[in-house]
């Protein structure tokens, strides 16, 4: 007889039992279907079926972690399947422990088993509940959240055994608690009523305005339009929307065009009582637009007891007036920058810019609009070399500032071109006084995240990447984000709800994947993050190759295939065009430790301003390279010295 340490895996299709007396061969039939689906992931997990116990299965792993890995992916499929199939059906059950167990002719016996079949009725249908034994385990292994459930007395065990429960990410979701619930507002897309569809980007863009000009009010944090969006083709009630935004108000409505008329209804919903504070409607001509978001603002901040200050009074009481083709034709320029970052749809946004400007060469918001087109088409390389499309940029920046110098977007794409320019001075108080004139506008606390990573200031930077994720709760770059500057921290306990998290809201996102590939490098489990990058590569297709196989390359440098590493990045290096990130492929060489052809990246990219520079300030692996005296060259380069 042979003894070793495994961990143990019980399942239990739930209900089978009372099933099986309404319709038995429906019963065989789901047990069957149990095995073939946990078949492929058992292989995957290196788990063993030992055996069928009639409604469920017992199954030994070497690890616990894979024994984890293996019941998330089981419930998660059978999740998916009863979303996808509405026909919730098979639910399963399963219950883990850990230690050592006695082989008998590929049967196992033993303590272990014993206590892993009463630690299976403990978690709830479509759960997973573990030992304290396996939680010791895995706890700081996996990117899952546990809930002690404390001691329990399992029949046939002399002493009470600590459990856990698996926090299923589809199950629950975490929304942070904030203290003033009730002065945090979103304002959901306006429905578009009019009876030409074209409307659909005014409705959009007033949206927009609201949000900016309700994101003025000091003692007021707005949503960003990117996390409301989505509740405009999903119908949820107030109560969910509340508590999926940590939002204590919401602002809904619709928006009526017609020539130069329009009607705006509007109204103020309080989430706990789900009772309206204010409503009103609205009767004007589009030149008196910005009189009526003036006013929404006054009434919604005297419902909520917000204190207008002088200064955003003034504001609020000198917004220019402009020409209403011109005004439409910003809203239209903002739909589409805000639709796509993809070519024809930054194009087409920079061309509304334009002809907003032409149409009213006195509207600041025009000359924004045109500077971040400039810049996001700059970046991505659909404007020649950056010699041409720079200076364009700075231009637009200084031209809307000379117009309106309490525009915060103005402020924003002036700070961006200054970063752009290795002009950090300058570039930080833009971002300051961005902030200052709208304390709600979740960019541009991720962008000065960034910049401050740049200038390695690190608890500076967690803390604009926080207020990010309070504004914007639902965007996955903004939740992306958070959990790299968590990881690049150390920090891997505060980004595991922030990645469960991700994961209800964006399971089929490569966004997800990348987050969690992140956690694992951070944990150094290099195996585990390749897996989720190539998951990534799926997800996303063609474009994603570039993208996400210098970090697989990382991943082979640091296990020590130093061969499959360098071929991965010298294809990458030798890609036409510009690459997707020179940072991430100066990383790579220094994982290889050639330290010679990561500083040439580094230099070059520094002086044609390619160069994003967060994770060669700040990632802990790279020590030994910021040790070298030629960081000091890049750091001058960059007027970081």
């Amino acid at each position: 007889m042979t003894r070793r340490l495994a961990a143990i895996m019980f399942t239990d299709v739930v209900g089978s039992t009372q099933l099986a007396q309404r319709d038995e061969k429906a019963t065989l039939e789901l047990l069957r279907d149990q095995e073939e689906l946990a078949q492929p992931i058992l292989a995957s997990h290196h788990g063993r079926l030992v055996k069928s116990t009639g409604d469920g299965m017992l199954i030994e792993f070497g690890s616990a972690l894979e024994a984890i890995q293996c019941a998330v992916e089981f419930q998660r499929q059978l999740h998916e399947r009863g979303a996808r199939n509405d026909d919730p059906a098979l639910r399963v059950r399963i219950g883990i422990h850990i230690g050592d167990v006695e082989d008998r002719g590929g049967d196992i016996f033993g303590d272990a088993v014993n206590v892993a079949a009463r630690v299976e009725p403990l978690s709830e249908a479509g759960g997973i509940c573990l030992s304290g034994v396996v939680w010791e385990h895995v706890r700081s292994k996996t990117p899952y959240t546990f809930e002690r459930l404390g001691p329990r007395s399992l029949r046939g065990v002399l002493e009470p055994v600590e459990c856990y429960r698996v926090v299923l990410p589809w199950t629950t979701v975490q929304v942070p608690a904030h203290a003033n619930g009730s002065q945090r507002l979103a304002v959901l897309p306006l429905a578009n009523l009019s009876s030409d569809p074209e409307n659909e980007y005014f409705a959009d863009g007033m949206t927009e305005e609201l949000i900016t000009v309700l994101s003025q009010l000091q003692e007021l944090q707005v949503i960003a339009r990117t996390s409301v969006t989505p509740y405009k083709t999903v119908t949820k009630p107030v109560s969910q929307i509340g508590a999926e935004l940590g939002v204590g108000t919401i602002l809904e409505g619709s928006v009526r065009k017609a020539a130069n008329q329009v009607r705006i209804t509007v109204q103020l919903i309080d989430v706990a009582s789900q009772g309206h504070l204010w409503s009103a409607t609205y009767d004007r001509k589009l030149d008196d637009i910005f009189a009526v978001q003036t006013e929404v603002a006054e009434k919604i901040a005297g419902a909520l007891k917000v204190k207008i200050g002088t200064a955003e009074e003034k504001r609020l009481e000198d917004r220019p007036t402009v020409h209403p083709d011109s005004y439409l034709a910003y809203l239209k320029g903002r739909s589409l920058l805000y639709s796509s970052w993809s070519r024809d749809a930054l194009l087409a946004a920079k061309k509304q810019f334009e002809l907003s400007a032409s149409i009213d060469p006195e509207n600041a918001r025009a000359f924004s609009g045109l500077a971040d087109a400039n810049t996001y088409l700059g970046w991505l390389g659909f404007l020649g070399s950056r010699e041409e499309w720079a200076p364009q940029g700075r231009s637009y920046s200084a031209r809307a500032l000379e117009l309106d110098p309490t525009l915060a977007e103005a402020h924003c794409s002036l700070a961006t071109t200054l970063w752009d320019d290795w002009d950090y001075t300058g570039a930080e108080r833009e971002y300051n006084r961005a902030i200052s004139l709208n304390p709600s506008y979740a960019a541009a606390h991720r962008l000065y995240c960034d910049l401050l990573q740049d200038e390695g200031r690190p608890e500076e930077a967690l803390r604009e990447s926080s207020l990010a994720v309070e504004l914007d709760p639902l965007s996955a770059t903004v939740l992306n984000s958070h959990v790299v500057i968590l990881c690049r921290q150390g920090r891997e306990d505060a980004a595991r709800p922030v990645i469960e998290r991700m994961g209800q809201l964006f399971p089929d996102s490569d966004v997800y994947r990348v987050s969690l590939a992140w956690w694992y490098y951070t944990k150094s489990d290099y195996p585990s993050c390749i897996r989720e990058l190539q998951r990534a590569i799926e997800l996303r297709g063609p474009e994603g190759v570039p993208v996400y196989q210098v970090p697989i390359a990382w991943c082979q440098a640091l296990m020590g295939d130093q061969d499959g590493a360098r071929r991965i990045l010298d294809t990458e290096r030798r890609r036409a065009g510009r690459s997707p990130s020179p940072e991430f492929l100066a990383v790579g060489y220094a994982f290889l430790g050639d330290f010679d052809e990561a500083f040439r990246i580094l230099l070059e990219a520094a002086d044609e301003h390619s160069l994003s520079f967060q994770m060669v300030r700040c990632d802990r692996r790279l020590e030994p390279l910021r040790r070298d005296a030629r960081f000091t060259q890049v750091l001058k380069k960059m007027n970081l010295a």
